[in-house]
């Protein structure tokens, strides 16, 4: 790691390979604590390369507890995080929602580090058991049609990582490892990142593929649609801008959708949203992004997407989909 470290202080970069094996050996227990914590602090410090970005992917994917949903059609609807808005869980409430709209989702997630509350935190407030034992991930996907998937249970390696992410508490490479990493290998992703630049990186990468994508950056900064402002869009086809009016609705305040001051009041916003006691706003940005969902597998035009994902909050089915998972989880 010494060598690694000089280099990297340097400023010089790794090889796709390079980035890979250290992160494998960093996994295996081969450096310590402060070795690993310098090497998350030079990332903070510079961008990542493609390269070192594909490297770190390969070595999360060589290394996790593999998920077989091959039977279904799934998507993930995941976000870096790392934005510093401090939403309340978008992307999870509309998991759920996606989910009510008949579609199978393999939603990967974890505690939050730079954030109040990850989407671990809010549903395992909400009694949500997590578990990677198939039987029971699979009577969830049948079942309620969502399967959660708690990042450190499939991704055992990095057990020396997470503590001193924690201890850290800002964002660092394995945000922008995230969503890239799920173990069920979805056919599908609704993915939101933190910069411009990263959506590109996530582009290229994705492009060598043969993953279905949307790749989501807002420009004001969000990690998802955010309604406040026009939002970038890549997927396996075509790059475009979203605005609030593709959706038909009117462009949102940034007050409009902030989140709770704690874990708590996460999660009582996210059973407010799904039973039918969101504001506006809320139900909004949230059916938005379901949107974006439903259209990245179902290719169906957004506004009629964004129709589907209303009608699945507010007829109750996305509620009826969270009950189910509780109930599942007991």
């Amino acid at each position: 790691m010494k060598n690694i470290l000089n280099r990297l202080i340097q400023h010089d970069t790794l090889t796709r390979e390079e980035a890979e094996n250290v992160l494998i050996q960093i996994s295996n227990g081969d450096h310590n604590s402060s070795q690993i914590a310098a090497f998350l602090t030079v990332y903070m410090m510079r961008n990542t390369t493609i390269a070192e970005l594909e490297g770190f992917r390969d070595a999360m994917l060589q290394l996790c507890i593999p998920v077989d949903f091959s039977a279904y059609n799934t998507i993930d609807l995941c976000g870096t995080g790392g934005d510093g808005k401090d939403t309340f869980n978008i992307s999870t409430l509309a998991a759920f929602v996606t989910a009510g709209a008949g579609i199978k989702v393999a939603k990967h997630g974890n505690y939050g580090v730079s954030s109040i509350s990850g989407s671990s935190n809010v549903m395992e407030q909400m009694g949500i058991r997590f578990s990677s034992n198939p039987d029971f991930l699979n009577r969830c996907m049948d079942q309620a049609g969502i399967a959660v998937l708690h990042a450190p249970l499939f991704h055992p390696a990095m057990k020396n990582v997470g503590p001193i992410r924690k201890e850290l508490g800002v964002k660092t490479f394995f945000n922008m490892l995230g969503p890239m990493t799920n173990p069920a290998a979805p056919k599908n992703q609704l993915v939101g990142v933190f910069s411009l630049e990263l959506a590109r990186m996530y582009a290229y990468l994705y492009q060598k593929t043969d993953l279905n994508f949307t790749i989501i950056h807002s420009l004001d900064g969000y990690d998802e649609i955010s309604l406040t402002g026009p939002a970038k869009s890549i997927s396996n086809t075509t790059e475009t801008f979203l605005k609030p009016e593709d959706f038909g609705v009117s462009l949102l305040q940034q007050s409009e959708i902030r989140g709770g001051d704690s874990i708590a009041a996460s999660a009582k916003i996210f059973t407010g949203i799904l039973a039918g006691q969101g504001t506006k706003a809320q139900n909004n940005v949230v059916c938005a992004n379901a949107a974006a969902a439903i259209a990245t597998v179902n290719k169906t035009p957004l506004k009629a997407a964004f129709e589907l994902a209303e009608e699945s909050l507010l007829s109750g089915k996305a509620l009826q989909t969270l009950k189910k998972i509780q109930e599942l989880s007991r």
